[in-house]
């Protein structure tokens, strides 16, 4: 086997000409594995075997389901970790979002049509239930106030398309640029259109108060679309959910064009692939999706690819070429977490399905070239940073000099630790937390392994301190993170409470 060094090469041209297949990849995953959760895997046993497999966040897709149902997601996720201690799980619910819907068929029947067949959309409430081949009812009100004669209109995920004719009151005369078949309830898409619609149905309202009642650790906010979307949401959580991480789904040209306002406001950002490549041209998806990564990264924002990534293992024991190809290039651009969908959820083949994605993110990461990316990081980097950023800067370029086998990071709120991750270590980051729900959301961030420490904290400070140090290192040598002997780079505060990272030292793990 071909173990790569990263020593004297300095830049990335130079590092990817000497890539091998023979590599021999670095022991642990840095990178988090989201799986949906569906019939196929709500229950104990499952949901024990995909963690042991690598997964790291539960996905509840609040567009299906009951709450009983996504109760007992729950309840299955947290009654496998009593069961099988191990790495602390996270829970994420993804909103259903605003969205626009076609009525329902007359007498409930579908309507084939084909290309050049000219029809009316309307928002007229009569034909809410009695649509036909020549009137569709679409339940946006204020469609025929966005759209303009030559704008396409996509119906169900984009199967059929429709070019707009003539824009009336309450009428769209639209004419089919494809065969297809109409039916009720079908998903429209407005591409290149800014739609005002709410960012929070009742239905995301009442979705989210149940997350908080439940304790949920993260929401995946669905078509957000700017800056205030995120605010609303927050609004709507409340001081009861001011803890949960809030991920925004960027699925549209609206999205897209106000990422930067999203991202001031977001803890991360979703690269949604599916409606996003219906609302722009596909071709340009991954220029989207390039963007939002590197941006997130010089954030310092989590960032997650999703969408697609191994559809095929639904159904086939083995994926395409091209879709590890896809989850190794998502890990390469820089995402921190890659997302199973209907793999898990509705698939034939769940545990090979996350298997297969924790392979190929293992030696994906094996394949980044880490001293030149900590130096484009930090050199675009703005300055002054404040304290706890330059000590987590610091720590990482004490941990490629001193080649340490960990940083060890004692956090209650999981900034210091997002910040370590910002800067892309090649070493494991230890995050030690008194903090329960900060153990869960730190799977967010590249290279971060959360443990929970329930001891009580002393009277005497370092000695507090030197007491997590320790368990830390016990855990992390027990765990094969890194070995005895190893250098060890330490971040603390030097009081306790948020905001005073202060303080690092350079140990050897004993």
């Amino acid at each position: 086997m071909v173990y790569f060094s990263d020593d004297a090469i300095m830049n990335n041209l130079e590092w990817v000409s000497s890539l091998s297949i023979d590599v021999e990849p670095s022991a642990v995953r840095r990178s988090s594995i989201i799986c949906t959760i569906g019939p196929k895997t709500n229950n104990v046993e499952m949901i024990t075997a995909l963690r042991k497999e690598g997964m790291n966040i539960v996905r509840m897709n609040f567009s299906h389901g009951s709450y009983e149902y996504h109760k007992s997601v729950i309840d299955n996720t947290r009654q496998s970790c009593l069961e099988t201690p191990g790495k602390p799980v996270a829970i994420a619910l993804d909103t259903k979002g605003p969205e626009i819907r076609t009525g329902l068929m007359k007498d409930g029947v579908d309507v084939p049509f084909t290309a050049g067949h000219q029809m009316t959309f309307t928002t007229d409430e009569t034909y809410a239930e009695s649509s036909t081949d020549q009137v569709l009812y679409i339940d946006y009100k204020n469609i025929t106030k966005v759209l303009e004669p030559g704008k396409t209109i996509y119906v169900d995920d984009g199967v059929m398309s429709f070019r707009v004719l003539e824009v009336g009151d309450k009428d769209l005369k639209v004419e089919a640029l494809n065969n297809g078949k109409l039916s009720s309830k079908k998903g429209v898409n407005l591409p290149k259109t800014n739609v005002d619609l709410p960012a929070l149905s009742e239905k995301d309202k009442a979705d989210l108060k149940f997350g908080v009642e439940q304790g949920v650790d993260i929401i995946f906010a669905s078509f957000i679309r700017s800056g205030e979307d995120v605010r609303e949401i927050r609004r709507v959580l409340g001081d009861a959910g001011k803890h949960i991480k809030i991920i925004s789904k960027i699925e549209n040209h609206q999205g897209v064009h106000n990422f930067d306002d999203i991202l001031a406001e977001t803890d991360g950002v979703m690269v949604a692939r599916g409606d996003l490549g219906i609302e722009i041209p596909c071709s340009t998806v991954f220029l989207a999706q390039k963007m939002m990564i590197a941006k997130c990264n010089l954030a310092g924002k989590s960032v997650i690819c999703a969408t697609q990534m191994l559809e095929s293992m639904t159904y086939n024991p083995r994926p395409t070429r091209a879709e590890v190809s896809d989850v190794a290039n998502a890990i390469l651009d820089g995402a921190d977490c890659v997302m199973l969908s209907g793999e898990t959820a509705k698939g034939s083949y769940p545990l090979e399905a996350v298997r297969t994605m924790h392979e190929t993110c293992l030696l994906a990461e094996s394949a980044i070239c880490y001293p030149p990316l900590f130096n484009e990081l930090r050199d675009l980097t703005p300055r002054p940073t404040k304290t706890t950023e330059t000590v987590a800067i610091s720590a990482v370029s004490a941990a490629h000099e001193q080649a340490a086998g960990a940083i060890i990071v004692l956090t209650t709120s999981g900034t210091t630790a997002r910040l370590v991750s910002k800067y892309r270590p090649k070493c494991p980051i230890i995050c030690l937390t008194r903090s329960a729900p900060t153990a869960r959301q730190v799977h967010l961030h590249r290279g971060c392994y959360p443990y929970y420490y329930e001891i009580e904290r002393g009277t005497d400070w370092q000695e507090d301190v030197d007491a997590r140090l320790k368990y830390g290192m016990k855990r992390g040598i027990e765990d094969g993170l890194f070995k005895k002997g190893d250098v060890v780079v330490m971040i603390q505060g030097w009081k306790g409470g948020l905001g005073n990272t202060n303080t690092l030292r350079v140990l050897h793990a004993e």
